[in-house]
């Protein structure tokens, strides 16, 4: 009950945020995405985000590497010899050469590997769903990924969801503001529609309402 109203009372805040900030609402749909995708591609490289799992390995000194490390909530990481190294909004490969950097002040060429093992991402990588939904969630955004994935994820539509009024608000990188696009959940969940079903881009939110009867 508590994990509802919390989660109630972020969508307000969220949705009045939107608000706020300028969103430029046009009703527009986006373009529908296959159930099953007929060619599964890369996303863009991992960016690390906070309480994220990692492993860190140096190669021919294991005592320097650390297992399940994880990132703390400022964002930075602690390992023998590199203190409080800034790890949230680096991309592995980013940190693992801040890591050589460090090490080679004390070990000649070190080879550092970072292996993410559990990830929740930055803000501005994850969809959000709020509102009336059976579990309101921020969920890691992964390649490929379309409404259907994130509302099997969440537990799909409450009982009193007007699903066919749910919105999904974008940042537009090239227009440098928020855009609103409709969704048609109910038609996706309930009936089955193939044309309802869009692909997600990171840091998606999707807002569902409750119907007024």
């Amino acid at each position: 009950m508590l994990f509802h109203a919390k989660a109630r009372l972020i969508g307000h805040c969220l949705a009045a945020t939107l608000v706020l900030s300028g969103c430029t609402t046009t009703g527009e749909e986006l373009p529908p995405a296959t159930f099953v995708a007929l060619q599964e591609g890369p996303g863009e490289e991992y960016v690390i985000g906070p309480l994220d799992e990692l492993t860190i390995h140096v190669w021919r000194n294991p005592e320097l590497g650390a297992e399940k490390i994880q990132v703390r909530p400022d964002g930075r990481i602690t390992i023998p010899l590199v203190k409080d190294m800034p790890a949230v909004g680096k991309t592995p490969s980013m940190l693992e050469e801040d890591i050589r950097l460090q090490l080679s002040e004390y070990i000649e060429d070190p080879l550092v590997s970072v292996i993410v093992n559990e990830f929740a991402g930055t803000f501005s990588q994850q969809i959000r769903i709020v509102g009336a939904t059976e579990q309101p969630a921020s969920l890691p955004y992964r390649a490929n990924m379309t409404v259907l994935d994130a509302m099997i994820a969440v537990g799909g539509l409450s009982e009193f969801a007007a699903g066919n009024r749910a919105k999904l608000i974008r940042f537009d990188k090239q227009m440098g503001q928020q855009r609103e696009y409709a969704l048609r959940l109910t038609d996706l969940l309930k009936r089955g529609d193939s044309e309802a079903n869009v692909l997600l881009q990171p840091g998606d939110v999707i807002i569902i309402p409750e119907s007024t009867f």
